[in-house]
């Protein structure tokens, strides 16, 4: 696959590896109180949304619970509510931002399945535009997201915001 770098993604790229450990990345970003950083949209009782740093589409994005786990048999009843509860608001908020036509919500469940963090499962929301599969990633592989991920993330957690009545976390 050919990537395209946008100035956005230099530090992502850039920055030092973490270092092998039993927490998953997204164990990490729900312990770090960076979420302007980590690209974290809202926070909620047991599960979180984060844009993708690496995006099929503008403005796709993930719910995970706070409890690693790569098994769905593992997560309470209540988890699993606030896990789609929190899927709704998002994918309200992409509508409200970025007016797609449809969604592709997905779990993958182990790296035959296509999942990239394995050890901690989550809900893909990716949202889709007629005509959406143009040249670039049939021809080229390549997918070409238009707007910074900051400003999208700035944009979605005032949506989200608006939703829940609370406040949207703070830019630094």
């Amino acid at each position: 696959m050919e990537h395209l770098h946008a100035p956005w993604r230099i530090q992502y790229i850039l920055a030092p590896k973490s270092p092998t450990t039993d927490q998953s990345l997204f164990t990490r970003i729900a312990q770090s109180n960076d979420d302007v950083g980590n690209l974290v949209l809202v926070r909620e009782r047991s599960c979180y949304a984060l844009l993708n740093s690496y995006p099929y589409t503008g403005g796709h994005l993930m719910v995970v619970p706070y409890r690693q786990t790569s098994n769905l048999d593992e997560l309470s009843d209540s988890e699993l509510t606030d896990l789609m509860l929190l899927t709704r608001r998002c994918v309200n908020a992409l509508k409200k931002v970025m007016k797609p036509d449809g969604f592709n919500l997905g779990i993958n469940l182990g790296r035959v399945a296509g999942a990239g963090v394995t050890e901690h499962l989550h809900i893909h929301v990716v949202p889709r535009w007629n005509g959406d599969t143009n040249f670039m990633p049939v021809l080229a592989d390549t997918t070409v997201v238009p707007q910074a991920l900051t400003e999208l993330a700035a944009q979605l957690r005032a949506a989200l915001a608006e939703q829940s009545h609370a406040q949207p976390t703070q830019s630094l």
